[in-house]
């Protein structure tokens, strides 16, 4: 068996990149591959031991970023040590949350947010 990893599509990779990196404190793992028209066209970072791609929306590749005015068809499941730390700087940085910071048993102490990009994230921190 093997490691399942999103691939995500934003409109804008190097806004995304940086607000990752910024607020979810994400580390660029691989260096952002540039494409000739300047998009990027392959990244990838990591919170902790959770990994991620992401690339730009590319229209011949069938590539896109989220819709904003419908509902998220995919959650990513982050877990971190300090929920309540990490939704301090996601509401700072203009974001609002749809859920928590709640102690949620037995998943543990959680919140739901859709970042700027259009994805729905749950952050889970356990308990005890």
């Amino acid at each position: 068996m093997g490691d399942l990893t999103p691939y995500l599509c934003v409109a804008d990779a190097r806004a995304a990149i940086e607000w990752y990196v910024e607020v979810l404190g994400a580390e660029v793992v691989l260096d952002p591959i540039v494409m000739d028209d300047g998009r990027i066209g392959h990244v990838e970072l990591a919170v902790g031991s959770g990994r991620w791609m992401m690339s730009a929306e590319f229209e011949s590749a069938g590539v896109a970023a989220p819709d904003p005015s419908r509902g998220a068809a995919v959650s990513l499941h982050l877990e971190v040590d300090d929920v309540d730390a990490l939704c301090e700087r996601v509401v700072a940085a203009g974001v609002t949350l749809d859920r928590g910071p709640e102690d949620s048993p037995p998943a543990g102490r959680v919140a739901v947010f859709r970042d700027p990009f259009g994805h729905r994230w749950f952050l889970d921190q356990p308990l005890g």
